[in-house]
C-alpha cells in the first residue's frame, strides 16, 4: 500500500491504520467519537495527502476543464474553487472533484485518492486542446484544519493577512509558518476550515508547526473514521459508496452541480434526456428508530416492498442516533415516511429525514 509523506508522524502518534483506496491511512488516533466531537467543538488536524492533484496549464486549459466539468467553470474567477463532477457519455459519474482557478490558463484539479490513475487517464484521453497536464499528487501534501477554532489557530501562522477574510470556496497563495502554501477555505466536514497544499518535502514541517496549537486548543489529529462520520452528518456524498459510474448527478441529489445552459460538456445529452424523462431512483437520508446501524448494501423496504439499499450508514456522534444515505426507486417517499432496513436477517425501523442531517 502507498503511504503519505506524513506516515511516520502518524506512527509516532500511535495511530491505528486502515487500507483506503490503495493507501495505508490513519483511521483513528484516540476514538472516532472523540475525534468527531473535537472537530465539531474545537478543531481537528487531518492528513489528506492521499488525494490527487493535477495541474492543467496552457491556452487550452480552460476549454479542457470546461468540457470535462458538469458545473460551469466559466463562472470562476482567479482564486476561486468549484465543486463539480466528471461524467461519462451516459451521464454516469466518473468522479467528483474540486477545480481551482489560478488564471484562465492555469487550473488545479483535486480528485479522489482511489481514482487518481483513472481520472488522469480520463483527462488525458479528452485533451484535444493541447493543454499541459501534470500529475502533482506525489509532490503534494494536503493538510486540513477544520473546526470552529480553525481561524484563530491558523491566523498567527499567516502574519500577512487575516485568514477570516478568505471567503468560502476561495483560496490564496501565501505562506503558513514560513512555508509556501495554497490556503483554501474548503473542507469535507461541514465546519469552518481550511485545506493547505504544500510541497511534499514541507509537509512534516507544516504539520509539526500546527500540531501544538491544535493540542493547546483542545483539538486532535483526526483519522478517516471521524472524517467519514463528519461528512455524513454534513450530507456530503462519498465517491465509490454514494455515487459511481452507474449513477447520475440527478440520482444522487447533486443536480445543482449540473449547469447545462449555453455550454457543452461530456454527458450533457444523456443528462438532459434523463432530466426530461424523470429519474427512476433517488438518494434520500434516513435515521434509524432503534439502536441498529445500517451499513452499505443493506436492503430497504417500504410496506413490505423492496425499494432500494443503503449506500452510507454510521452512528452520528452529534445527534446520538444512527443515520445514513439510501438510494431508492420509490419517487413518492418523503420526509418522515417510515421504512424498514434488513440487518442480519431482521427488519429494523427507520424514517426518512432531510439532508444535511445537521
Amino acid at each position: 500500500m502507498k503511504k503519505t509523506p506524513l506516515y511516520q508522524v502518524h506512527k509516532t502518534l500511535n495511530a491505528k491504520f486502515t487500507e483506503f483506496g490503495g493507501w495505508e491511512m490513519p483511521i483513528q488516533y484516540t476514538s472516532i467519537v472523540k475525534e468527531h466531537l473535537a472537530v465539531r467543538t474545537t478543531v481537528g488536524l487531518f492528513d489528506l495527502s492521499h488525494m490527487g492533484e493535477f495541474e492543467i496549464r496552457g491556452r487550452g486549459a480552460n476549454e479542457l476543464v470546461q468540457k470535462l466539468s458538469t458545473n460551469n467553470v466559466g463562472r470562476l474567477t482567479d482564486g476561486r474553487v468549484l465543486y463539480t463532477l466528471f461524467c461519462n457519455e451516459a451521464g454516469g459519474i466518473v468522479d467528483d472533484l474540486l477545480i481551482y482557478r489560478y488564471t484562465d490558463n492555469h487550473y488545479m484539479l483535486v480528485v479522489n485518492a482511489a481514482n487518481i490513475e483513472k481520472d488522469l487517464a480520463w483527462v488525458q484521453s479528452h485533451n484535444d486542446t493541447d493543454a499541459e497536464i501534470k500529475d502533482q499528487s506525489d509532490e503534494t501534501v494536503l493538510i486540513a484544519l477544520q473546526g470552529p477554532k480553525s481561524i484563530d489557530i491558523l491566523n498567527p501562522f499567516v502574519p500577512e493577512l487575516d485568514v477570516s477574510e478568505i471567503s468560502f470556496f476561495r483560496f490564496i497563495v501565501g505562506e503558513v509558518a514560513g512555508i509556501p502554501t495554497v490556503i483554501s477555505r474548503t473542507g469535507y466536514t461541514g465546519e469552518i476550515g481550511f485545506e493547505l497544499y504544500v510541497q511534499a518535502n514541507s509537509g512534516e514541517d507544516l504539520w509539526n508547526a500546527l500540531y501544538p496549537a491544535v493540542i493547546e486548543a483542545e483539538g486532535q489529529p483526526i483519522g478517516l473514521g471521524a472524517r467519514d462520520t463528519l461528512r455524513l452528518e454534513a450530507g456530503l456524498r462519498l465517491y465509490g459508496v454514494d455515487m459511481n459510474a452507474d449513477t447520475t448527478p440527478f440520482e444522487v441529489g447533486l443536480s445543482q452541480f449540473v449547469k447545462s445552459k449555453n455550454r457543452q460538456f461530456i454527458g450533457k445529452k444523456a443528462l438532459l434526456t434523463q432530466k426530461k424523462k424523470g429519474i427512476a431512483k433517488k438518494t434520500v437520508g434516513f435515521q434509524m428508530l432503534d439502536r441498529a446501524v445500517a451499513r452499505c448494501g443493506y436492503a430497504i423496504y417500504q410496506n413490505g416492498n423492496l425499494i432500494g439499499e443503503v449506500t452510507s450508514g454510521a452512528p452520528s456522534p452529534s445527534l446520538k442516533c444512527n443515520i445514513g444515505f439510501a438510494i431508492v426507486t420509490s419517487q413518492t417517499i418523503t420526509e418522515d415516511d417510515k421504512i424498514e432496513i434488513e440487518i442480519r436477517d431482521r427488519m429494523h425501523p427507520a424514517k426518512i429525514v432531510t439532508v444535511p442531517f445537521i
